[in-house]
């Protein structure tokens, strides 16, 4: 058997890191068993469905580095099929129009509610005969089609992460509505669960990954699947994604999209990296790995049942790795668009020359690639403002004319290496007759205009390239 697995993701958002979580533990598995990963859009909702959305899923599928075998799938274009399908159930006597108004619904569970009962479809017009359905269709009542659902009925299945799952039919609400807006001969929009099982059965999809909240959907799907006389998959409910209060995950945490946890500076393997790790664990406790490294290891087996705490600290960690240990080239790529959106003027081809040492320099400090804005901000202006302790130090006994001294060295011949700058200090260290860590925070303070900061020689060495290493020692000779 070909492991068949499917993402079907609703365009009614942007993709959110608990679909992508879910993307990963599909694409996981399938890569591991030598499957194929299917992605199915389920655009059936037509006022909430957007081609916006639509794209920012395939974007942020392809930029996770999540690329699909098959598809996609648009359920929009197979309306057909579902219907095909729901007349089958009709031609059976597994389904039946109900013509229930909506007064008559809210009557029905308002009553439930003062008896205390769960609510529920009672069932009503499971058996109307052809003058009933006649005389309703004259007063110009829409129908619903629903499933007949066997209350007596057990349903088990074999949950891949969460073992033996038993759903008592009685707790599924009734019969279950498959298509809405019908007449006697005509079927209206197929529903989610009706259109979900024809697409896996015309799909062979093999194995149902998705989260635990799906679990009461997944007892009504076995009985479709049934009625259809198809299959049933595997089922595989993943732990949901929490905050840290053991709360389902929500944008009032913080939570956003995978197109905004991008904004936010963080690098694709990291992410998906780290998304692994919300519920699943490999077997030799590594933390840091590709998707391709993880798929060689993963099973269900080590996937846990307890939901996964969301933790920022985590993920920050696990991006700040990924930052400290690529290649300045890459970054410098990764990062550039957010200098540019902060405004700093860059000519991305002519400024290479000293905007890879920069990001070089800055990369073991980083984070977030959003942090680079910040720590870089001083070398895209000619001058600084000076902090009172830089201020304070520039103003010591000695100092002055330890930057003349340098200022004089800049001349000629003008040094033009980390080594020739290295030369200078020792240089006007020994003439001035004075130590070298006051040469050194004294430079600190007038090129920087700060006693903190990166490397002091790396940073004076782009400086000097920049142009702008003399006007800032004059400036800060201006406060002696």
């Amino acid at each position: 058997m070909t492991v068949r697995v499917r993402l079907a993701p609703s365009p009614t958002g942007t993709l959110h890191i608990g679909t992508a979580r879910t993307a990963v533990f599909n694409w996981l598995y399938a890569r591991h068993e030598g499957g194929q990963f299917i992605l199915r859009i389920e655009d059936t909702d037509e006022e909430r469905s957007k081609p916006e959305f639509t794209e920012n899923i395939l974007t942020g599928l392809k930029w996770l580095g999540m690329e699909w075998d098959e598809g996609p799938f648009f359920q929009s274009q197979r309306l057909d099929l579902y219907r095909q399908a729901i007349q089958t159930l009709l031609d059976k006597g597994l389904a039946y129009r109900a013509y229930d108004t909506p007064e008559e619904l809210d009557a029905m569970r308002e009553t439930q509610k003062a008896k205390n009962q769960a609510p529920r479809y009672d069932n009503r017009h499971r058996d109307l005969t052809p003058d009933q359905q006649a005389v309703y269709e004259a007063e110009g009542r829409t129908a619903v089609i629903r499933f007949k659902i066997d209350d007596s009925r057990t349903i088990t299945w074999h949950d891949l992460v969460r073992g033996p799952v038993t759903w008592q039919a009685s707790d599924l609400g009734g019969d279950m509505v498959v298509a809405r807006a019908s007449s006697a001969s005509t079927i209206g929009q197929p529903l989610y669960n009706l259109a979900v099982v024809v697409d896996d059965i015309e799909m062979a999809i093999t194995h149902v990954i998705r989260g635990e909240d799906h679990i009461a959907n997944t007892a009504k799907q076995i009985l479709l699947y049934e009625a259809l006389g198809a299959a049933v998959p595997e089922f595989a409910h993943t732990p949901l994604i929490l905050n840290q209060t053991g709360q389902k995950l929500s944008k009032r945490d913080g939570v956003t999209s995978i197109s905004d946890f991008q904004k936010m500076g963080f690098v694709a393997p990291a992410l998906v990296n780290y998304m692994t790790l919300l519920g699943w664990s490999a077997p030799d406790a590594a933390e840091q790995f590709t998707l391709a490294e993880a798929a060689q290891q993963f099973s269900f087996d080590r996937v846990n049942k307890a939901g996964a705490k969301f933790d920022w600290d985590k993920l920050d960690w696990l991006n700040s790795q990924y930052l400290h240990a690529m290649e300045p080239a890459a970054l410098l790529d990764l990062t550039l668009p957010y200098l540019q959106a902060a405004d700093y003027a860059i000519d991305p081809d002519a400024d290479r020359r000293w905007l890879l040492p920069l990001v070089g320099m800055l990369a073991p400090s980083l984070t977030r690639l959003t942090d680079v804005v910040e720590q870089s901000r001083f070398f895209f202006t000619e001058t600084v403002d000076f902090a009172d302790d830089a201020k304070a130090q520039v103003q010591l006994d000695g100092v002055a004319a330890v930057l003349e001294g340098i200022l004089a060295g800049l001349n000629d011949p003008a040094p033009a290496t980390l080594d020739d700058l290295k030369a200078l200090v020792n240089d006007v260290t020994k003439a001035q007759g004075v130590k070298k860590g006051l040469v050194m925070k004294s430079m600190r303070a007038a090129l920087m205009g700060a006693l903190q900061g990166p490397d002091l020689m790396e940073s004076w060495l782009i400086l000097r390239q920049r142009e702008f290493d003399v006007s800032r020692l004059k400036a800060a000779l201006a406060l002696v």
